[in-house]
């Protein structure tokens, strides 16, 4: 599949890297770039309340002030995700991508010169532009390298999404080491590197064609959406392509997009809305990301030695980038399952590594079982999560379910960021059985969601009607779909 995409579409690896770099890799380097220099900004915080105020800041006191500038980036994450259509659909996604630079050059260069001024608001404010960037930039790169991949290989580029998040959590790691950038002088160049990726895809993009789908569907201009395709996929004859998409924008032209409201109220949907709330909730709350903001304050409650913290914190990273380059295709819902009891394991022995404190070894044990439960978020829940809305979602509804979903990750990022501090100061190596919890129920529940490989939406609905009936009459469903009326029938019987 590599060296057909490779011989056959060259300018779509390009895309691939270009997107990237400057997309979902921002994300997932902000996720852990704040983990190496904690003790330097807390220093700094402090600094500037003796200096300005002369007062010295209690530890509670700097403890949530470090969790709202980690935080933060959470609140510029949701506002970014919920302006992101409306700024994708006038501008176009390349354009978007385009302009989103800015934002993340801006938030760099306010980080990079917090130390000089003495100021940890600058940090602050950098971090919430850097959150409005990832925030768009997580869906602008989503729809970009999609709309400019080749039908047959989309799902394989599809992967290469999550895959730069993990590049961008390593990269993150890889440079807060102290032989690098995470020392006392180095590390405000550590918060500002995203400068440099944003200003390489500022420079590189525009070298790139805009999406075909949106030159066809948005602009209507036929002419432009061939010249994209042959650019990027080659100089073959693609009318049959183009046909079938002219056929998909007539049939959208008939269905209407429904508000989170009506798709809240909508009965035909419940079941799909709930697994939804559950499955973006778990996401957020099995502990992954808990791992990543504060993996030093993890593995030093689970007994690693201070001088290994930074080693310990880099293996987490390239465990999960590994994993995800090495699987290069979605995992089903069945094996989601199978991954997920395979996780709840790995954090409830994890929530038992108190008997650290009289065995040596131990907390090495308790690393090895972190690794092991990175490796199945890599290869399961984060393969298949966040594209769960587009597979159980008519078209008309597809827009409000991630809506919904993008809400439900950022808000769970912020109040994550937000309370994890605490817990580990109160619970200490026990503060993983909240997660465990949020675990077990995503693993009974993900038992009840229906195969969704090789399946339309409609045959997903009835399969979803038919796990939670409790009658054994025969329903109708009615789901807006791509018909010329607007809306299909689908019948099953119990």
């Amino acid at each position: 599949m590599l060296s057909a995409l490779r011989l056959n579409c060259p300018l779509v690896i390009a895309t691939i890297f270009i997107a990237g770099i400057g997309g979902t890799f921002q994300y997932g380097y902000c996720v852990s770039v704040m983990t190496s220099p904690s003790g330097f900004i807390k220093e700094l915080v402090n600094k500037t309340c003796i200096h300005r105020y002369n007062l010295s800041l209690e530890q509670w006191h700097l403890s949530l002030i470090w969790s709202f500038t980690v935080s933060i980036f959470c609140i510029g994450g949701l506002i970014g995700a919920l302006v992101a259509g409306s700024l994708i659909s006038k501008f176009g996604r390349k354009r978007c991508l385009l302009f989103n630079n800015f934002m993340a050059i801006t938030g760099a260069v306010l980080m990079l010169l917090s130390q000089t001024a003495m100021s940890f608001e600058m940090i602050m404010a950098g971090r919430f532009l850097c959150g409005l960037n990832s925030g768009i930039g997580l869906c602008a790169h989503t729809m970009y390298l999609l709309e400019c991949a080749p039908r047959q290989l989309r799902e394989m580029v599809g992967v290469t999404i999550a895959s730069f998040i993990s590049l961008g959590k390593f990269s993150g790691q890889l440079l807060g080491i102290s032989e690098l950038l995470g020392t006392e002088k180095n590390w405000p160049w550590l918060l500002g590197f995203i400068s440099f990726t944003a200003l390489f895809q500022l420079v590189t993009l525009p070298f790139l064609p805009e999406s075909p789908s949106f030159l066809l569907f948005e602009r209507g201009d036929r002419p432009a959406c061939e010249k994209a395709i042959k650019r990027l996929w080659g100089n073959n004859d693609y009318s049959k392509e183009i046909e079938e998409m002219l056929k998909e924008k007539a049939a959208l032209q008939n269905v209407r997009s429904h508000s989170v409201l009506e798709l809240i109220q909508n009965q035909t949907v419940r079941w799909q809305l709930i697994t939804i709330v559950v499955m973006f909730v778990s996401l957020q709350l099995c502990g992954i990301n808990a791992v990543y903001f504060y993996s030093f304050e993890v593995f030093r409650a689970a007994g690693i030695q201070e001088h290994k913290l930074p080693y310990a914190a880099l293996g987490t990273g390239l465990c999960e980038l590994s994993t995800s380059v090495a699987f290069v295709s979605p995992i089903s819902p069945i094996s989601n399952h199978l991954l997920g009891q395979y996780m709840v394991a790995g954090l409830f022995l994890k929530s038992f590594h108190s008997s650290q404190h009289y065995l040596s070894w131990m907390p090495y044990c308790s690393m090895v079982l972190i690794f092991m439960f990175i490796f199945s978020f890599a290869c399961g829940p984060a393969a298949g999560t966040v594209s769960l809305p587009g597979e159980i979602f008519p078209q008309a509804f597809k827009s409000a379910a991630y809506t919904i979903a993008c809400t439900i990750n950022w808000t769970g990022l912020f109040v994550l960021g937000m309370i994890f501090p605490v817990l580990v100061e109160n619970l200490d190596s026990f503060c993983f059985v909240i997660f465990l919890f949020f675990c077990v129920v995503a693993a009974i529940y993900i038992k009840f969601i229906p195969e969704t490989r090789n399946r339309t939406t409609l045959e997903i609905a009835a399969e979803f009607d038919r796990i939670h009936s409790k009658s054994g009459a025969s329903h109708r469903i009615a789901f807006p779909e791509n018909n010329l009326n607007g809306v299909k029938t689908y019948e099953t019987k119990f």
